[in-house]
């Protein structure tokens, strides 16, 4: 039987509004990655996805960004070293601190993309989940598509967990078509769940011009705040379950 992992970005609370259905969401995924207050997100909402998490047995991920509130974490700041290490270890602590049993570290929007791309952020992004695996005395694993991440990650002795994503649009390189332009965005429930199943079982997804990525990901992401969200997510656990894959978290 295939295993995998059915990840969603949860807890994006604005000015206590969430952003998505987070009930219906954490009765079908596996992990959450859970709003930290960088991009979204407080104490109460933190605590909430906690309880829910124990709820239905998903493990929580922290899922920390710039600070960027005003632009849901998806501006890329010009943070100094010091002014990003202190605000990744502000946010990973506001979770534990919340009593997130906290199992893997995905960083969220503008930060992922960086960290990706940028061998500077992602070590620095790797040095704050270091330093939380040591507090907590077990292995921390860093979620993400690979790239400079992946390279950080080993440097700092961190296990690296490559994901895929259901709801974005692939570029022929590998990379995630930028939001705003065309098929960056998918949210039809029958193509997402068709996605998932081809992704878990055969490793290969279709990227906007056709060609056919290999893909080797252990996790899969769908965006909490998507309008179709619970409908992706429903269609998507119920296609695995009949595929005879496992959905787990793989920490």
């Amino acid at each position: 039987m295939s295993a995998i992992d059915l990840n969603a970005d949860l807890g994006e609370t604005v000015d206590g509004v969430p952003t998505a259905d987070d009930e219906a969401m954490f009765a079908v995924v596996s992990s959450a990655s859970v709003a930290c207050g960088g991009h979204a997100g407080d104490a109460a909402s933190m605590h909430e996805s906690v309880t829910r998490a124990a709820r239905y047995g998903v493990a929580v991920g922290a899922h920390p960004s710039y600070p960027d509130r005003a632009g849901f974490g998806r501006s890329a700041l010009a943070l100094t070293t010091v002014e990003l290490r202190a605000t990744l270890d502000d946010q990973l602590e506001a979770l534990a601190a919340a009593g997130g049993d906290i199992r893997y570290v995905k960083p969220h929007g503008a930060l992922y993309h960086a960290v990706t791309a940028d061998a500077a952020t992602a070590r620095v992004v790797a040095a704050a989940v270091r330093r939380l695996a040591d507090r907590l005395g077990r292995e921390l694993p860093l979620l993400g598509l690979g790239g400079a991440g992946s390279r950080a990650a080993e440097e700092a002795g961190l296990p690296f967990v490559r994901e895929a994503f259901l709801d974005r649009g692939y570029l022929a390189d590998g990379g995630l078509v930028p939001r705003g332009e065309a098929g960056a965005l998918l949210d039809d429930p029958d193509l997402v769940a068709r996605r998932a199943v081809r992704l878990a079982i055969d490793g290969i997804v279709d990227a906007v011009d056709g060609y056919l990525l290999a893909v080797d990901a252990a996790s899969m992401c769908l965006h909490g705040d998507s309008p179709a969200a619970v409908a992706m997510a429903r269609a998507v656990r119920a296609a695995l379950d009949a595929a005879g894959v496992d959905v787990r978290a793989p920490w």
